[in-house]
């Protein structure tokens, strides 16, 4: 059964904000996943043979799309782990890519690559026949990119300002980000227009320069999003456990806590980090830029909590939080609902699913001792 929280409002501006507070006892619940297929061998057909798989999304089909980065192949596989089709490819003509870091699909099939060499998204439709280019900017204004996810609403994309940077292009003009903007990226026309949808919070006193020049804090709050097939966002911003509900059209109505406390973080575990930092491989005549840096590192007062987030398209919110050390990703998964039930906790060592698909469907990127790659779909039992 579900554990329920407290609930609070508080008042805001235009709206109520419902905080919940959900339990702060775990309650361990045991993975149960049927394995449906798993694609990728050195001895497999040719397409099996992944260079280096990027990332793995799914259609609302069930399809699931492989973007195997080396050759700038996306791989379309049926239910059953057959290829249907490949798209794209490395080069100038239409249809191939220039260079690209990610990709998404729309619910429909449609493919969007974000095609840095072409400073564009690229769109396939549902057959993976090559429609068009959409520029990121107008002409040839710098840029940077975020990893981006479909918007189930419409022809466009969101992004978070402060997630994965895929791009960046250095200009003495690029705004200075004092927040962390999640921002819907419209693909309608011929260039793509961005506007705001939700606000995270950036920590006073760190300044993150759209360039991407300056770093985060060393154990800070990271930005995590993940959008629900309806629309909603859900999304990750501070040290604390506060998983922020976003519906289409609104700001953020819900926010789901657990009472679990971030760790201080002290000088012994900062010391680790600069020492740990110091024994990474340097290249040549880079010694004195990576003293310099790790000389520079500015360290949040806390470890945050929350490592990762996604969400599951029947509308449960996957949430990893940290392990043992303040470096450690792997610690348990909380799996929440949208309307703020706790659902249980999968155990530290646990994976978070690269992807997820309907009818319960997560996909997995493995790797072996050797650095072979194979996708492992399964079916998740239980919840």
């Amino acid at each position: 059964m579900a554990a329920a929280g407290s609930v609070l409002f508080t008042s805001a501006a235009l709206n109520a904000q419902e905080i919940i507070d959900l339990p702060g006892e775990d309650r361990w619940i045991e993975p149960r996943f049927e394995e449906v297929y798993r694609i990728g061998s050195p001895s497999g057909e040719g397409w099996e043979q992944f260079g280096n798989v990027r990332k793995v999304a799914f259609d609302g089909a069930g399809h699931l799309y492989v973007f195997d980065w080396q050759p700038l192949h996306i791989h379309v596989v049926d239910g059953s782990g057959g290829l249907r089709r490949t798209l794209g490819g490395q080069g100038d003509g239409p249809g191939e890519i220039r260079r690209a870091s990610s990709f998404t699909v729309m619910p429909d099939g449609r493919v969007v690559v974000g095609d840095t060499g072409y400073l564009a998204y690229q769109i396939f439709d549902a057959n993976g026949d090559y429609v068009r280019r959409v520029r990121m900017t107008p002409g040839d204004r710098p840029t940077t990119l975020w990893e981006f996810t479909p918007d189930p609403a419409g022809n466009a994309l969101l992004s978070a300002v402060g997630s994965q940077m895929l791009l960046f292009q250095y200009s003495d003009d690029l705004p200075t980000h004092t927040t962390r903007p999640i921002e819907r990226i419209d693909l309608a026309g011929d260039v793509a227009v961005k506007d705001t949808v939700a606000v995270g919070w950036l920590p006073l006193g760190v300044e993150w320069l759209t360039s991407g020049l300056r770093e985060p804090t060393v154990f800070g709050p990271r930005m995590l999003m993940g959008v629900l097939q309806d629309g909603t966002i859900a999304f990750s911003d501070s040290s604390a456990y506060a998983i922020k509900v976003v519906p289409p059209g609104a700001g953020v109505q819900r926010i789901l806590r657990r009472p679990l406390q971030p760790v201080r973080v002290t000088n012994r575990m900062k010391e680790a980090e600069k020492d740990r930092q110091r024994q990474e491989p340097v290249p040549p005549g880079q010694e004195r830029l990576m003293r310099e840096h790790i000389d520079g590192l500015v360290f949040s007062e806390a470890v945050s909590i929350v490592r990762e987030l996604g969400v599951s398209w029947d509308g449960q919110i996957w949430v990893q939080r940290r392990g043992e050390g303040p470096l450690d990703d792997d610690g348990p998964i909380d799996v929440l609902t949208v309307d703020g039930r706790y659902l249980g906790s999968y155990r530290a060592g646990a994976m978070m699913p690269d992807a997820f698909g309907p009818d319960r469907l997560v996909a997995y990127i493995e790797e072996d001792e050797l650095g072979v790659q194979t996708v492992v779909v399964k079916r998740v039992l239980g919840l």
